[in-house]
């Protein structure tokens, strides 16, 4: 391990987004950092591939954080990051995804910048883009879609009462991609509907995208709940909807080897 640095001169934190799992699919910068990292916090969804590429002689911290097992609170994690900011020279914060799409990295960063730690952001794919591609569904298509919306799933515990205006969404957009909604997947469902989406519109759920574990459950919105329940489909996933999934049984063939397992309706 390196030998701390003084406590007068911070180090710097790098909020690296680690992408969603393929290790082809990390930025180069971002690889480096990690090679050349002091400290590395990471969270749960980072795949093992990523993590391989750490500094052998780094310090490696987990502060995932997964439903109903956070091994860290947000305010602990920023707390640790000072810490060793205040020791180590090159910190690496590594998030999965990008750490600006429902990362956090807003947050964390802002809170470094508060306490005088310099701080930058090394953006990475976003899982809402590569796992719908992996999977032969583009968010986006000339003869499909010209808009998509990224919207969270995941707002609370408990009884759902959504903050996301789920009726505005659902004609706002023709591709919509949920990330961390398959617990409230009824919900979010009930919510479409009533904002006038159809029953029969397509809907994918994609599970480890990106990985050699990658399963994917297409159907429609009257379709699905039932079969999340008859597959024991879980999280992590995003969900996909809008025409564009109807691209899935064309595209799929083209995309990269993952091993997918598809189950359709």
């Amino acid at each position: 391990m390196n030998q701390p640095q003084s406590q007068s001169y911070p180090g710097k934190v790098y909020l690296v987004g680690a992408g969603p799992g393929d290790p082809g699919l990390m930025t180069i910068k971002g690889k480096t950092l990690l090679e050349n990292a002091e400290v590395v916090i990471y969270d749960a969804l980072v795949s093992p591939a990523i993590l391989a590429m750490i500094n052998p002689k780094a310090e490696k911290i987990n502060a995932g954080k997964r439903r109903g097992r956070h091994s860290k609170l947000q305010a602990e994690t920023t707390q640790l990051l000072i810490t060793k900011a205040q020791e180590y020279a090159v910190v690496v914060r590594l998030k999965g995804g990008d750490p600006f799409v429902f990362g956090r990295g807003g947050e964390e960063m802002a809170d470094l910048i508060q306490a005088g730690i310099p701080v930058e952001v090394v953006p990475g794919i976003t899982a809402g883009i590569a796992a719908p591609a992996y999977a032969g569904i583009p968010v986006t298509h000339r003869g499909y879609s010209s808009s998509v919306t990224f919207v969270t799933g995941h707002e609370m515990t408990g009884k759902y009462r959504p903050h996301v205006n789920w009726k505005a969404i659902a004609l706002g957009s023709e591709t919509i991609v949920i990330y961390m909604g398959v617990h409230n997947l009824s919900n979010i469902i009930v919510e479409l509907l009533a904002g006038g989406l159809s029953l029969h519109t397509p809907i994918a759920l994609i599970r480890w995208g990106t990985r050699p574990e990658q399963e994917e459950l297409i159907g429609t919105l009257e379709t699905i709940v039932e079969q999340v329940k008859k597959t024991g489909f879980e999280a992590p996933a995003i969900a996909v909807i809008g025409r564009v999934v109807n691209l899935h049984s064309e595209l799929a063939v083209s995309v990269p080897a993952v091993n997918q397992t598809v189950k359709e309706i």
